[in-house]
């Protein structure tokens, strides 16, 4: 079967289920994990795939992807018995503001606000 390549795809999870093409950059978190930095910056120019790896990292560590250890499989993540124990066992607040689109700084501002109250909203379980 051809693999199809997701022009525009952000969402990691979608990418392994729908069998899309993908270029395994798996090895970043556990070089991210080991270096035990306190604080990472992850800047590089638009269309190098920050938001695919900030998916791929929720993917990885959050808790409510614990079941989802098959969306790694074959991955070089995987390869490494210490990272696989680590795959879903962590509490992730993953915000990305790819998809604010303002045209003033008061709707972008009102966009980003909007996106803090929701995640605040699912951690605290506030109706």
């Amino acid at each position: 079967m051809k693999r199809r390549i997701a022009i525009g795809g952000q969402d990691f999870e979608s990418l392994r289920v729908n069998g899309d093409f993908y270029v395994d950059k798996t090895e970043f978190i556990r070089e991210w994990w080991q270096g035990r930095d306190a604080v990472t910056l992850i800047t590089r120019p638009r269309r190098f795939g920050k938001t695919i790896n900030m998916s791929m990292l929720n993917c990885f560590f959050s808790n409510q992807y614990a079941s989802r250890g098959d969306l790694f499989e074959g991955l070089q993540v995987f390869k490494d018995a210490d990272m696989k124990e680590q795959q879903g066992k962590w509490p992730v607040i993953f915000l990305s503001f790819a998809g604010v689109k303002g045209c003033t700084f008061k709707s972008t501002l009102y966009q980003m606000k909007s996106m803090l109250f929701k995640a605040f909203q699912s951690i605290c379980q506030i109706p």
